[in-house]
């Protein structure tokens, strides 16, 4: 059964023209691209994305790393999306992902860590709309 899941190339990855070789490989995976929009975001949409995390330490940080140039959100379909992604991301500290997985080829650290993958589909499902308002989420 397909799904879908958020993913943001981050400002890190496309200040270091890494976009289009992650795309790649998102495509490469098997994912579909239902939506997809460079975006440059604003420091009160970035705080609205991140909300959940307003409390803790690093907040501040990633919202201006976040806001620091643009980024490329995109909506993707696949079965069991929200894991596959996860997996082909790899963990957040690059120094602990895989070989092979996104974030240890591109990310620099853990919050430059090159992309964004929801958690969890109800997760995916807000992520998705907050981005792509009239995307009509749906499962086969």
């Amino acid at each position: 059964m397909s799904s879908q899941t958020l993913a943001i190339i981050k400002p890190d990855s496309f200040r270091n023209k890494n976009t289009g070789k992650i795309v790649d490989r998102i495509l490469s995976a098997g994912f579909e691209i239902t939506a997809m929009e460079q975006q440059h975001l604003s420091k009160k949409r970035a705080e609205a994305f991140y909300d959940i995390h307003s409390e803790r330490p690093f907040f501040h940080d990633l919202i201006v790393f976040m806001t620091s140039g643009p980024c490329v959100p995109m909506a993707l379909r696949k079965n069991d999306a929200v894991s596959s992604f996860r997996e082909l991301i790899g963990a957040t500290d690059p120094q602990s992902a895989r070989a092979g997985t996104i974030r240890k080829d591109f990310a620099e650290n853990v919050q430059n860590n090159a992309v964004h993958g929801s958690d969890s589909d109800d997760n995916a499902a807000k992520e998705i709309a907050f981005f792509f308002p009239s995307l009509q989420i749906r499962s086969n």
